[in-house]
């Protein structure tokens, strides 16, 4: 699977991308990751992509154009023609909902993002991510996805504002990495059944701090597996 983002600051998913599980699902080509930086397909001579917004009010506002272009960039890549914005006319072969990657523009007043929406999003080969900041993006390369016949979802990962849109992208590659066969050596791991594992514990049997004993819950010492099943599926509902 490749993730396609478009993003002002691609450098701020190294790090992330750059460890772990993720990292191995790189180097294994499990998933790939592309940069599109709209800043990039900007004609100003200093790479200014942002001006104050119409209607006034606090803030910059990332231009339309140069997301567009870089979206252009995004589905060229993947062997799609797409709107000309220069040309100001529809190419030949327009995108289908069917054929077209699915695009995702992350929005705080998006649909919220679940572990099974990420599941869905799996079973795509592309997924393309726009990643906003400051005030946001012109809402017209909404309109404009929508002129080129691609599928548009908003989609936020929570009931709270961020700086960007880079963290909940890398939140949704980890989330969808994990339902991509190969990336997780245990199948159970993936966790489909649930949104998050109960308490866990390893050894000691016993935890001594400070004069205070803890212990192991005498349940998961037992090896009679249904019960611990039970016992387990009783603390995800608490």
């Amino acid at each position: 699977m490749t993730f396609h983002i478009i993003t002002l600051f691609p450098r701020a998913f190294d790090s992330y991308l750059g460890e772990s599980i993720l990292k191995r699902a790189i180097e294994d080509k499990k998933i790939k990751v592309k940069f599109y930086n709209p800043r990039d397909f900007t004609k100003d001579k200093h790479k200014r992509i942002d001006r104050a917004p119409y209607g006034g009010g606090p803030g910059m506002v990332i231009q339309a154009e140069p997301v567009i272009k870089a979206l252009e960039k995004a589905l060229r890549d993947l062997g799609f023609k797409v709107y000309d914005l220069r040309k100001k006319k529809l190419n030949a072969k327009r995108l289908t909902l069917n054929a077209s990657p699915r695009i995702v523009w992350l929005n705080p007043h998006g649909k919220q993002f679940t572990n099974g929406k990420g599941i869905q999003l799996a079973r795509h080969k592309h997924l393309i991510i726009i990643c906003g900041r400051y005030e946001g993006i012109d809402a017209r390369v909404k309109q404009a996805i929508h002129a080129m016949g691609a599928a548009l979802e908003e989609i936020s990962v929570g009931p709270f504002v961020l700086t960007g849109g880079e963290l909940p992208a890398m939140l949704m590659i980890d989330v969808i990495s994990r339902q991509v066969p190969g990336v997780l050596g245990d199948f159970n791991s993936r966790e489909e059944a649930r949104v998050a594992s109960p308490d866990v514990y390893t050894r000691p049997e016993v935890f001594d701090y400070k004069g205070k004993k803890f212990r192991v819950p005498a349940i998961l010492l037992s090896g009679h597996h249904a019960k611990i099943e039970a016992w387990r599926q009783a603390r995800r509902k608490k």
